[in-house]
């Protein structure tokens, strides 16, 4: 309990900054996910309270983020629209899909697989990062122009016919289930047909609106009819949101230009009594539970949805452990991951009784917690504490805020969440395959598979699809370049023969480092350790990679983060016997020569002694 207070001002500047940053964000996926800001609320402030108090990375804020987020509303709209598009009926459905990967995600760290996190290739995560930035564009361009499907009369009318069939076909189901023979009483089915109401076909035609144009492909669908139907107004406050978004960083970071964006384009569209469209309103009070998970609950109902449920739960984790490595590097710990993936699960469970929306660790809100002095757990639970009294104490004032404002603040999100490193690298990556006639990068192959299938067709299989061409290219590339002498011990410190002569007076002054095997995306991890090994007497540091014969873009960028955090030390990096690929990936991006000058790359061992000798001095003679 000591060390639990041990950082008290600190983890409540960090939480309360993290918890401010948090509130657009939070009300915003709401929005997004189909079921309204009041879920998006209630996620992240049982999310980012319970994954701290359970989980393993001592910084981490937790809440809905852009990839849950993502593949929760399409999640929501498919279980809707199954339901009539009624979503009191299927919202007790929805949530024990979350439920479930709640349980999922404590089961996965039960049994230890958050070690495995890290297999997953860069290419992969940046095509599934940036399909998710282009996921959220293009669904929030509707909503930031004022247009929505199910509103737009004539539009509608096109799914009448449709809508019938679909009600007469629920008809013959209900029938069905209900032991009817419907030739032998076909007048059973004749007096049902007549209780249809015009009500009733204007709905279904509505739910079947909205399903057409759902998800990135009906946005795009969607987009003529919504160019016809602008709604100015709405169009210039969401313009106004991304404008202070982008504007107010450039005066200062110190207050989220989120935040700033969402009190000023709210507060005018509010006080000149704008005809602009609102949120739904936010409920006062104490969440509930809902009970409707249990006692309604039918194996029948959610068994079509254990896939989905098991779906959102590994995204969940892998967005999770990549915040939490990202919150190693900046605090220079160590991560639980099996703990953290219970203390997400254990989040998402609690969330989902209470009705809000899945979600991870959030790197902007992590970075943010990290910088303003948050230490430990303390940190994110006083970010859900402190949203948890917005909502009671502000939940009428925030039912004021414009939809349109919220789109534009979902905008600059798909913006920033697009891996531009990765994309940027795309034209220097060597073209290492042969596709016919055509010399193709296979990493960039991957990422482009990965980005378009996450895009229009499934995020999780997209992923599962990526890896498992990446775990097939990889074998291909490793069979070639070290067939039976491949040796992936990258951390093996083993006396080499030809470095008895290196002289002992600058063994504390000059660190060896081996590299055994190639360094992939499986083996990163091992050798980010490099710089904790490093004594700090050391003012040198020489990495053979004579054995490193291979070197993917996990790898790459790995290496790249090593030696900037070498340079920030001071301390001076040599290389000894580079082979041609490396050497080749390392000068795409230009760690050759940027971070290694030309003249600290050595051929072989000696060349490399005969310079420490006439260039390093012995500090600590005795």
């Amino acid at each position: 309990m000591k060390n639990f207070f041990s950082n008290f001002k600190g983890d409540a500047f960090g939480g309360i900054t993290a918890g401010i940053v948090a509130l657009p964000l939070a009300l915003a996926f709401g929005v997004s996910s189909g079921l309204g800001p009041t879920a998006g609320l209630y996620g992240a402030i049982f999310i980012s309270f319970f994954a701290s108090l359970f989980g393993g990375t001592n910084t981490q804020i937790s809440g809905p983020t852009a990839p849950m987020t993502a593949v929760s509303m399409v999640v929501i709209a498919a279980i809707i629209a199954s339901n009539d598009g009624d979503v009191t009926k299927a919202l007790p459905i929805i949530l024990t899909v979350f439920l479930l990967a709640g349980l999922f995600q404590i089961g996965l760290g039960l049994i230890g697989l958050g070690k495995y996190i890290r297999y997953i290739p860069y290419p992969v995560v940046s095509g599934f990062m940036t399909a998710i930035g282009v996921i959220i564009l293009l669904t929030q361009v509707l909503p930031s122009i004022g247009y929505y499907p199910k509103e737009d009369v004539a539009y509608v009318e096109t799914f009448k016919p449709k809508a019938e069939e679909v009600i007469l076909k629920n008809i013959l189901k209900d029938e069905v289930n209900e032991g009817i023979l419907v030739l032998e009483d076909f007048k059973e089915t004749i007096s049902r047909a007549g209780k249809i109401t015009a009500e009733d076909i204007q709905k279904e035609s509505q739910t079947l609106a909205a399903k057409e144009t759902s998800g990135a492909l009906g946005a795009i669908k969607a987009f003529p009819r919504a160019i016809k139907n602008i709604v100015w107004l709405e169009l210039l406050l969401a313009l106004g949101t991304i404008f202070i978004i982008y504007g107010f960083k450039r005066i200062t970071t110190k207050i989220p230009s989120t935040l700033v964006a969402l009190v000023v384009v709210s507060g005018v569209a509010f006080g000149f009594d704008l005809d602009y469209r609102s949120i739904q309103e936010i409920p006062i009070g104490i969440p509930d539970i809902k009970w409707e998970i249990f006692s309604g609950f039918s194996l029948g109902n959610i068994t079509p949805y254990i896939f989905t449920a098991l779906t959102l739960a590994l995204l969940g984790a892998i967005d999770s452990l990549l915040t939490s490595v990202i919150a190693d590097n900046m605090t220079k710990t160590k991560h639980k991951p099996n703990k953290e993936l219970v203390g997400q699960g254990i989040g998402n469970s609690i969330a989902a009784i209470f009705g809000g929306i899945p979600g991870a660790g959030a790197t902007i809100r992590t970075v943010v917690n990290i910088n303003a002095g948050g230490k430990t757990k303390l940190s994110g639970m006083i970010a859900g504490v402190l949203l948890l009294i917005i909502m009671l104490g502000l939940g009428p004032v925030a039912s004021k805020i414009p939809a349109a404002v919220l789109a534009g603040i979902l905008i600059t999100v798909g913006i920033g969440v697009m891996d531009y490193k990765g994309l940027k690298a795309i034209p220097h990556l060597p073209k290492d395959i042969k596709i016919g006639p055509v010399n193709l990068s296979s990493e960039v192959l991957i990422m482009i598979i990965v980005l378009l299938l996450s895009t229009f067709w499934n995020l999780v299989y997209a992923v599962g699809i990526g890896l498992i061409l990446a775990s097939l290219m990889f074998m291909k590339k490793i069979g070639d370049l070290t067939a039976k002498t491949s040796n992936i011990k990258a951390l093996e410190n083993d006396v080499w023969a030809d470095e008895s002569s290196f002289p002992k007076n600058l063994s504390e002054e000059v660190f060896i480092k081996h590299v055994n095997g190639p360094l992939f995306f499986g083996s990163t991890s091992e050798f980010q350790a490099l710089s904790k090994q490093i004594p700090q007497t050391a003012k040198t540091v020489i990495i053979r990679l004579g054995r490193m014969p291979y070197m993917d873009q996990s790898g790459l960028y790995v290496m790249e983060e090593i030696l900037l955090d070498l340079k920030k030390k001071n301390i001076e990096v040599l290389f000894v016997n580079l082979r041609k690929q490396p050497r080749y990936m390392m000068e795409r991006i230009d760690i050759v020569p940027d971070l290694i000058s030309k003249e600290h790359i050595f051929e072989n061992f000696s060349d490399c002694v005969q310079w420490i000798k006439k260039n390093i001095k012995d500090e600590f003679k005795k």
